[in-house]
């Protein structure tokens, strides 16, 4: 398997903890397969199990079960006009993980049809009154593009200074349109709350039996006035729920302000992306680009090196050897925690 070479841009992934079994015998087995997706609990955090020894009565040995991290990681690549690059190979990227090479390159792999979950989040708050109509067509035209039968599903909430999830996970397009259609704008903001909220318990609890895509797509001028959680406690909650986060803007002035900085921090540190329409109308432009890069990913599985269960934060520098590309993915993970 090639060896990814030592090159460092800002990225980030998330730690699975995998259950393997390794026989002690003369024979050598084989690595257990990937689990299928399961968020339940804090990704990366599961509980550590003591390693157990276990009879085995037909070989005579014994088995011992432990628990092994890995890293899930998905990407993108853009050139410098900012369109997609596919057909990388895996010699292509460098890579380091908490500054150290990785153990070992389980899996590289191009993805495009991930299933999808994935959040609408529209500003409901009295500072985008005048803007929410065009932020409920774009919406509803993006679900009406984007979703897949049996595959994907998605989530509607609103926020002003409370979350409202109006419609919680379904396919239904309808039931969708009709959630979205019902918001109705008004109060203050509390826009760390409603990030910080939505991840802990929308993201945080999705189960799959397949990998998936987590994405929250948030419409917004990125303005709170009333939150309790800090800007930094919402990131990291989406970095715990291994969630993407694209903001749209509905700032539409000619400069950029205070929250446009506060959405672009939120997608950098999740591995989104910002959007600014040049006019309210371009929203839905906002929504058509964010349905291409959702099926425009790499993905690469490996196991870290010298991985600590002390459950701090680990970065992840990725690059590709090309320097005319830009990857985009999140700036790191949590480690497991120790255990109890």
């Amino acid at each position: 398997m090639a060896v990814f070479r030592k090159f460092a841009v800002l990225a980030a992934g998330t730690v699975a903890l995998v259950a393997t079994s390794i026989t002690l015998s003369a024979q050598q087995q084989p690595s257990a397969p990937l689990p299928p997706a399961n968020t339940n609990a804090q990704p990366g955090a599961a509980p550590p199990q003591s390693e157990q020894p276990t009879g085995d009565a037909q070989g005579g040995g014994y088995t011992l079960k432990a628990f092994v991290p890995e890293v899930y990681q998905v990407f993108t690549v853009t050139d410098k006009k900012g369109h997609f690059v596919t057909g990388l190979k895996q010699q292509d990227f460098g890579l380091l993980d908490d500054g150290r090479h990785p153990e070992r390159i389980i899996s590289f792999t191009q993805q495009a049809n991930l299933p999808l979950r994935i959040g609408i989040m529209l500003d409901t708050s009295n500072s985008i009154r005048t803007r929410f109509q065009f932020e409920q067509q774009a919406a509803t035209e993006f679900l009406l593009q984007v979703l897949r039968p049996r595959q994907d599903a998605a989530f509607v909430s609103g926020f002003d200074v409370r979350l409202d999830l109006v419609q919680d996970y379904t396919n239904s397009i309808d039931k969708l349109s009709t959630a979205i259609e019902k918001l109705r704008p008004g109060g203050g903001t509390a826009f760390f709350d409603a990030i910080y909220q939505t991840c802990r318990d929308q993201m945080l609890t999705v189960t799959s039996n397949e990998t998936i895509r987590k994405a929250l797509i948030v419409v917004s001028d990125g303005e709170d006035n009333y939150s309790r959680v800090q800007e930094q406690e919402a990131i990291k909650e989406c970095q715990r729920a291994d969630t993407l986060v694209y903001t749209i803007s509905t700032n539409v002035s000619p400069s950029r302000d205070k929250g446009d900085d506060v959405l672009m921090r939120l997608s950098e540190a999740t591995g989104g992306r910002t959007f600014f329409p040049l006019k309210i109308e371009d929203v839905a432009k906002g929504f058509q680009e964010i349905e291409t890069e959702l099926r425009s990913q790499y993905s690469l599985r490996y196991r870290p090196a010298d991985l600590k269960q002390d459950g701090s934060f680990r970065t992840i520098y990725l690059s590709t050897v090309d320097q005319r590309y830009h990857v985009r993915a999140r700036k790191g993970y949590f480690s497991p925690k120790p255990p109890q």
